[in-house]
């Protein structure tokens, strides 16, 4: 198995799943056996454990570092949204320690293979990124219900950690050094301002170059203050985030008004 230093497998075992007459059920019993074969906890690296059926937070577990995962599946492409359950519960799970990390896996099912497989760090969850949806209507069976998207093109490249990437696989030390690269997000000090911090993270994103300046990130001011319009020191909060992400390694600090991605 591909968890423990061999290659990874990205077929799915199909004879499991014939018993099974609907398409959710098969694909869910397909992208979990799947998933319980071939992936390593990116904590920590070892292996992880399936829960029992109907838990109501997470799928699979690390035994070793206690770590939790929910596994969602998604047909063609991966997108720009997740479909999630209740948008109250999942408010509520983001202020609570109860929040487990997301596995997301994109298959096709022309071959029932893996197109990509990735996690998301649970650090990455903040209210912003969860979009309300419509209330069911009356006539339907849980009228009122309002479910939740999970935008993911909000979250920034460094917390969508790939195991597969277009079908190739992604070497494990990559994968345990990439999770480890913004753990410093679970820090009681960071939490309070993660929400600025993940902007200024997305703001270097979209830079897309290595090395930039602090001119760079200031062109985003505008869009900023459109997010936070009650801060009226934009260029101040940017520079904080800066200092803060130097201090946790994620930057360093080439010369003066220049950055560096570690």
């Amino acid at each position: 198995m591909f968890r423990f230093g061999h290659n990874m497998q990205i077929n799915f075992y199909n004879q499991i799943a014939n018993q099974y007459s609907s398409n959710s059920q098969k694909i869910r019993v397909l992208t979990e056996d799947w998933v319980d074969r071939e992936i390593f906890c990116p904590s920590c690296g070892d292996c992880i454990n399936q829960y029992e059926n109907n838990r109501p937070v997470a799928d699979f577990f690390c035994p070793k570092c206690h770590e939790e995962y929910e596994l969602k599946s998604k047909n063609n492409s991966i997108g720009n949204k997740i479909v999630d359950g209740a948008y109250r519960t999942m408010i509520e799970r983001l202020q609570s320690n109860n929040n487990p990390n997301f596995f997301l896996l994109n298959y096709n099912l022309k071959d029932y293979s893996v197109s990509n497989f990735l996690v998301i760090p649970k650090h990455f969850f903040v209210p912003e990124i969860i979009e309300k949806r419509k209330p069911l209507s009356v006539t339907a069976r849980r009228a009122g219900w309002v479910g939740c998207n999970i935008s993911i093109k909000d979250i920034p490249q460094t917390g969508k950690i790939f195991y597969i990437k277009n079908q190739k696989a992604e070497s494990k030390s990559k994968i345990l050094d990439d999770w480890q690269k913004t753990l410093f997000l679970r820090d009681e000090k960071v939490l309070s301002a993660k929400g600025w911090v993940l902007d200024v993270m997305n703001c270097i994103d979209k830079l897309g170059k290595k090395e930039f300046k602090l001119d760079d990130v200031y062109t985003f001011k505008k869009a900023l203050e459109e997010k936070h319009p009650n801060n009226k020191h934009i260029k101040d909060k940017i520079r904080q985030q800066l200092q803060l992400l130097r201090d946790k390694g994620y930057l360093s600090f080439v010369e003066r008004g220049k950055y560096k991605l570690n």
